[in-house]
């Protein structure tokens, strides 16, 4: 019992920021194999948007590690919460959505989450069911289990109140809400990112208020996007959605720097570390992008995506580590042009040509290679994404790869 004991623990914990309590959740994995009977394990996500990105699938890839040892998955969509908007790590009230928004960004969740999860193993639950019917005054009885002096403990909530930001009332049910969704699962353990901690303490705290054994608490990092510094989100463009194209998805992962691909290989695969750090960079790179892309898009769409990626940065004799990475920013560039800069100027970043004339002079020679074309103008201009690598070939034997950080 104890090997067993072990070897859940070994997974349930890779990558794990924080279990609250720990011993907690070994007496619970104990009674669990003792009697053999699954945790209920949940984990809430609101539809606020149609598209799921590969920093909302750490969550997911921890629901599958408990599906794999055979528990309970509660993939709980919060339709009724999403309708009020989380108000965690936000400076004003949020846009509440309409119940057909949610009902439709819900429709898109169901569809890619199976692309992790077992559909036949994992049961969706929608908070409406139990929040829908639920009279005022039953949620009166809930309200009267926090107090304002707790809710104002909230960072987000705290900040707003000093800076005389508006705080709606209906933004303290949230939290309540949420912590009521494990009282009526009778959740076991329940999943939260690291900056949804005190909405995940509420749900302990109402359990117990309840009579029930209260849940294991576990948070998950904040999955860095594709600029390794701010956490992936679509407003900041540094997200790899689940649909986007397989190409465009191997390209953004091949991307990556190498520190950022090794959390990667921690937060989403069950890769053994050890042996990744002894490959390559480039090919465990290669192997993460192939993988990820075969696991949202199917082996054809990764073999495609692979080949495409070998014939834009490799077809054309470049090798697969480059001489330099030059990583440009925005403060590189000038307004008046954009993500736009003279090519000379750009090959003098690489620090691989000793003179401006011996750029032309390269350029003139046709013996330079922009992203798998040749550039003959001396006078001309690259323009740029942020954050899509650009393969750069001096010559024949010098190498470079260039990138905007966002």
């Amino acid at each position: 019992m104890t090997n067993e004991l072990d070897r859940q623990l070994d997974l349930i914990l890779r990558g794990t920021t924080e279990v609250i309590q720990l011993e907690e959740l070994k007496a619970k994995l104990l009674r669990s194999i003792k009697e053999q009977c699954p945790l209920k394990i949940k984990a809430g996500f609101d539809p606020t948007a149609p598209d799921l990105h590969l920093g909302h699938t750490v969550l997911i890839q921890k629901l599958k590690h408990f599906q794999d040892l055979g528990h309970q998955i509660l993939f709980l969509i919060g339709d009724f919460t999403g309708m009020i908007g989380d108000p965690t790590g936000v400076s004003e009230t949020r846009k509440a959505l309409t119940k057909e928004q949610v009902r439709e960004n819900a429709t898109t969740y169901q569809r890619q989450i199976f692309k992790i999860l077992d559909p036949h193993k994992t049961k969706i639950v929608f908070n409406s069911e139990w929040m829908g019917p639920m009279t005022a005054e039953k949620v009166v009885e809930i309200a009267a289990h926090y107090r304002v002096a707790r809710m104002m403990e909230r960072d987000d909530f705290q900040k707003r109140f000093q800076e005389q930001k508006p705080i709606s009332v209906h933004e303290f049910l949230y939290p309540l809400v949420q912590g009521y969704d494990s009282v009526a699962l009778e959740a076991d353990v329940e999943l939260g990112g690291t900056d949804q901690k005190f909405n995940l303490l509420v749900g302990r705290d109402l359990q117990r208020d309840y009579g029930q054994q209260p849940q294991v608490v576990m948070t998950m990092p904040l999955l860095e996007g594709t600029d390794g510094v701010r956490k992936m989100s679509k407003s900041f463009g540094n997200y790899i959605a689940l649909e986007d194209r397989p190409a465009d998805m191997f390209g953004k992962l091949m991307s990556v720097s190498d520190e950022l691909m090794m959390r990667y290989y921690e937060l989403l695969t069950v890769c053994d570390l050890s042996e990744v750090k002894q490959q390559h960079p480039m090919e465990a790179k290669k192997a993460l992008a192939e993988q990820l892309v075969r696991q949202y898009h199917g082996e054809l769409g990764a073999q495609e995506a692979k080949a495409d990626f070998q014939q834009r940065f490799q077809k054309r004799d470049f090798p697969d580590q480059p001489d330099v990475e030059v990583h440009l920013s925005l403060s590189d560039f000038s307004q008046a042009q954009g993500l736009s800069m003279p090519v000379v100027d750009v090959l003098m970043r690489t620090g691989l040509i000793p003179s401006k004339g011996e750029a032309r002079r390269l350029l003139a020679q046709h013996a330079i290679q922009w992203d798998g074309e040749k550039l003959t103008d001396p006078n001309g201009h690259v323009t740029f994404e942020q954050g899509r690598p650009y393969p750069v070939k001096i010559g024949k034997r010098k190498f470079a790869i260039i990138r905007v950080e966002p």
